[in-house]
Order: C-alpha cells, then structure tokens, then sequence
C-alpha cells in the first residue's frame, strides 16, 4: 500500500528494447508492485517488443510508441504522449528512451521529472552528451548494483546525492525450496530423469552469460558424472552456437534446452544446481536471485554486482570468469558433497530473503519518486 497519508504516484515507465530478459522483466515486475500498492503506472515501448505483449499478462497499462530508435518519429510520438497524460515520474530504462524521454521532457510545462533505471553494468561512454543526460537532464538514477554507481560517480561525474543501487527484487512467495517429493513430482513432468544430477542455468542466451563456457564445463564434468545432465532454459541469439556446440562434444542426449518458460519457478525446483557463468554487464541478476530464494547451491562468477549476493564459500562458489576448467571442478565439489550444497543453499536463501526482496525493491523505488519530487528542480 502507498504511504499513509501521501498521493498516489504517477508513474511511467520507457523501454526502447525489443529484446526479454532480465531487464524487461523487471519493468514489468516493479509496475505490477507499484499497481499493486495504489499507484498509478503506465508503460509505453515500440509494438515490436516483447514486453508489449507481455504487459496484459502482468496487469501493466501499456501504449504502443514507435521509440525504438532514437529518431524525430520517436520524440514527436514521446512528446505527444507526455502532453496527452499527467505523470508525477518518467521511469526510463535504455538508451534509447532514456535520450527520447530527455529531450521530449525538455521545455515541457509542468513537464514530470525523469529517473534513469540502469540496469547493466557497461560502461557509459564519457562524453558532452552523456554528462548532459546523466548530470543534467536526469533527476536521480537507479542502478542494478553498487559498481555500476561507483561508474557512473566515479567516471562520468553523476553527484553521489543523485545515484543508487536498488538491485532487484524477488517476490518471495513464487520461489522456495522444493520437498523431494515435490521435485519428483516436476522432473516427471518436465521430462526431466528423476536420477540425474541435474546443473541448469535460466538466462537469456547471450554472449556474456558464459553458456559456452558453462556447456565446455559440464563436457568435462559429465566424463566422471555421467548421470548428470543440463538444462538450459531461455533463448536468444547465442541459441544456434550452443546447440552446434553441444553436438560436437556429444552432449545432445544430456542437454536439455526447452527455451523462453513462464514456469521458472517449477524448473528451479527441478535443478541440484544453478550456474551463472556471466563475465560482463551484470548488475544483481534476477535468476540467480531466484535460485537462491529456491535454496539452490549455486557456481558463479564476480561480473558486475555478481558479488553482492555470491559471497565466496559462504552464500555461493565462485569462479575466475571465462574458466571452463574452475567451472567443471566446482560442479564436481558439489555433486561430491551433499553437505556443502546444503550450506551454501540455505545461506544463500537467509542472506536474499533478508535483503533482496520484491517489498524492498518497491520501498526504496517509491521512496526515490518521492524524493525526486520533493527536490528543488535546477535551474
């Protein structure tokens, strides 16, 4: 619910990508929380993208707008938006969107203040334009993580006043430990063998998520595991390279990849393990939050903001990146030691549970609106 006694916030959100993954995942997340509270919340994104069609099935309003690139069509399309609508907050999520709305929200009466969400850890190209966006035409920024502020105080010169991790959060109640019985129950159903040991990783197929390098590992660990066996839930680009990739090792019959699921949750609870290999753009990943909400041991690496909930032999093991090798043999430790996946699970599942859920998302979201409003806009 909204604060006693305070107005329902006006919110919209941007999105200029067409691509789904983490990202827009949480857009659509936090809207539906907001709504949920009592604020008003719109999305508006090119009707191309996914997260346009996704939007119904998460209860976030949504306008079609032809912003996926940064053109006059686009600004025209925003700026009309913006004076057809009252908002309280633009909420902006890409590049693209973020410069749309900036310059739509330039010289626009009781135009509403603009919030940056940035979302990946890459770096942000230290230049006039991306001083004057980020310093100037931005009210605050919220990132994904603690490195990528250090970034953008640091680098670009974003005052620290302006700027602040709001990693994102995981509604605890969609992920829990399963009972044994309630995993044989989802292997069956999933055509999952019951006996396997069972490594999965839920990510978009991209470059950066480290699939090859996860795929090279589990070659090497499966030689003295045979009963163990892959899943790679998700899809995109990397998607044909991967599965060239698993038929010239030999894997095709251990390596299950059932694409884009609704049902994270449920093969979550179907896994031993979860790998994150990621080795770039990271801030604090959604999935692999979800797996330790699940209670799931969990291999990883150090990429972006990866360190705040994988810390080292306490909540996850952790890997140089870009290692097949250390991979391999981190997944061997576990399948080895019942004890140890145990240990890291349930520390893994107390350290999230106590900081990084979908409530305290919200409340340091709707607190940073807030004080974004109540601050004297520059001159």
């Amino acid at each position: 619910m909204t604060e006693r006694g305070k107005a329902p916030l006006r919110i919209l959100h941007t999105e200029a990508s067409c691509g789904w993954g983490g990202q827009e995942i949480r857009i659509l997340g936090e809207a539906r929380g907001m709504i949920r509270r009592g604020h008003q919340v719109y999305l508006v994104c090119p009707a191309e993208a996914r997260i346009y069609s996704e939007a119904a099935r998460w209860g976030v309003p949504v306008t079609a707008l032809p912003i996926g690139r940064k053109n006059l069509k686009g600004w025209r399309a925003l700026r009309g938006f913006l004076k057809g609508h009252a908002f309280d907050v633009v909420n902006s999520h890409s590049s693209t969107d973020s410069w749309l709305a900036a310059l739509a929200l330039a010289g626009l009466k009781d135009a509403p203040r603009l919030v940056r969400t940035r979302h990946l850890s890459a770096a942000v190209p230290n230049n006039v334009f991306s001083r004057w966006l980020y310093r100037s035409a931005t009210a605050a920024i919220a990132t994904t993580g603690e490195p990528i502020c250090r970034h953008l105080i640091d680098d670009i010169g974003v005052a620290a006043a302006c700027v602040q991790s709001i990693p994102t959060g995981i509604d605890a109640a969609s992920y829990g430990p399963a009972l044994p019985e309630e995993k044989i129950g989802l292997r069956r159903r999933l055509h999952i063998p019951e006996a396997a040991f069972v490594v999965g990783i839920v990510a978009t197929l991209r470059s950066w998520k480290g699939h090859k390098y996860l795929v090279s590992a589990f070659a090497r660990f499966a030689a003295d595991h045979p009963e163990a066996m892959l899943v790679i839930v998700g899809d995109g680009p990397q998607r044909a390279q991967l599965e060239q990739q698993v038929a010239e090792l030999g894997l095709t019959q251990q390596v299950l990849m059932p694409g884009n699921r609704h049902d994270v949750a449920d093969w979550l609870k179907a896994f031993d393990v979860f790998c994150l290999p990621s080795y770039a753009n990271e801030g604090v990943p959604q999935a692999l939050l979800q797996a330790m909400f699940t209670g799931l041991p969990c291999v990883t690496t150090q990429a972006g903001a990866i360190g705040e909930i994988a810390l080292a032999e306490q909540t996850a093991l952790v890997v140089p990146m870009h290692d097949d090798a250390a991979l391999a043999a981190a997944l061997a430790r576990l399948a080895d030691h019942p004890a140890l996946r145990l240990r890291l699970g349930d520390a893994a599942n107390a350290w999230c549970r106590a900081n990084f859920t979908e409530d305290h998302m919200l409340d340091r979201m709707e607190a940073l609106f807030r004080h974004v409003l109540a601050t004297a806009r520059p001159a």
